[in-house]
């Protein structure tokens, strides 16, 4: 986004006190909204005014003030009262180190396009000199890359956690992670093998014998992880161009599978899907990428909730990167299970 090269979204956020949402005024709410539609969503005012139910005069003077107040400069400062609320809300139901919940205009808008801005901007802040990160793929972490300024971060290392795509068009784990660590001037070590292989065998003798036994070693000593989720819907990255076979899908979903990371699939309780897949995939183990000390998912969209969902009790993550109507999706179907279980 051509936009955001002077301004980005919400930053610098801060777990509330008890009752200082009712000191943000209505006037600052628009403000912030507005200006993250704008420079985000890349709205026009016009397409703003609709959905906030203003004019577009209101518009221009909101953008005009959110900048003279230098809320806008290269972030959007303050927090969204209900986002923030919301954070608050998902840490302690599902015991998060913290979470980034970025607003959304209305339930039909991309939360791609707001889950990987939020996503670039923790990443820009997160990253250390001397870390380890494994990456995973996805639409979500690919966006995610045009929100993370071009600097050096010394010793910085980056792991792709799984192996590469044969058959693509734009989403590629190798293609990712070199990108990563292009932007960011990292060392970077590839998985050179299929994601997906014909036997354990096949696995474990590329690992013995073709050189990956280094990159699997380093997988034991990462940071940090940053991850996305799939869905098994059919038009789903791994399965709209016949990467991963719709019979396959199918049979996961018959298995009670409702999401993967790293082709890992779950159920809705975090459980492992048993299936020969699982020796196949060439990703490191579960019991691996739960050790890495700082875990983080991103991914959003009110239609991957459920998936989301089995992803937290799957990987357990430290921090999650999500968009507000999959927050609130989340604690409702959380909330309802604790209910049932009462």
């Amino acid at each position: 986004m051509t936009k955001l090269a002077s301004s980005e979204a919400p930053a610098g956020r801060q777990t509330p006190q008890q009752g200082s949402l009712s000191s943000v005024d209505r006037a600052a709410r628009l403000r912030l909204r507005a200006a993250w539609m704008y420079y985000i969503e890349e709205m026009t005012q016009n397409e703003i005014a609709q959905c906030l139910g203003i004019g577009r005069v209101t518009v221009t003077r909101l953008l005009s003030d959110a900048r003279q107040r230098n809320e806008v400069r290269f972030q959007v400062g303050g927090g969204v009262p209900e986002c923030i609320a919301l954070e608050r809300e998902l840490e302690v139901a599902f015991g998060l180190r913290e979470a980034v919940v970025a607003p959304l205009s209305d339930a039909r808008a991309d939360a791609t396009l707001v889950v990987s801005a939020a996503t670039g901007q923790f990443m820009a802040e997160f990253l250390k000199p001397s870390m380890r990160l494994g990456v995973g793929w996805g639409r979500t972490l690919l966006e995610s890359l045009q929100y993370i300024p071009e600097l050096s971060v010394s010793n910085l290392s980056i792991v792709s956690l799984l192996g590469g795509i044969t058959k693509v068009k734009r989403f590629n784990p190798s293609e990712f992670a070199w990108r990563f660590s292009d932007l960011l001037q990292a060392e970077c070590y590839l998985m050179t093998a299929p994601a997906i292989l014909d036997s354990a065998r096949t696995k474990q003798t590329l690992i013995e014998k073709c050189g990956l036994r280094e990159v699997f070693e380093r997988t034991k000593t990462l940071d940090a992880i940053l991850v996305s989720v799939g869905e098994l819907r059919p038009d789903a990255t791994a399965y709209r161009d016949g990467f991963v076979a719709d019979q396959l899908r199918r049979e996961m979903i018959d298995a009670g599978a409702v999401g993967e990371v790293l082709f890992h699939f779950f159920r809705a309780n975090g459980k492992l899907v048993e299936h020969p897949l699982r020796d196949c995939v060439m990703n490191p183990d579960v019991d691996i990428l739960r050790s890495v000390p700082q875990r983080i998912i991103a991914s959003g969209g009110i239609h991957k909730a459920a998936a989301l969902r089995g992803a937290i009790k799957f990987l357990r993550p430290t921090v999650l990167i999500t968009d507000e109507d999959a927050a609130r999706e989340l604690l409702l179907a959380e909330s309802g299970a604790h209910g049932d279980a009462a």
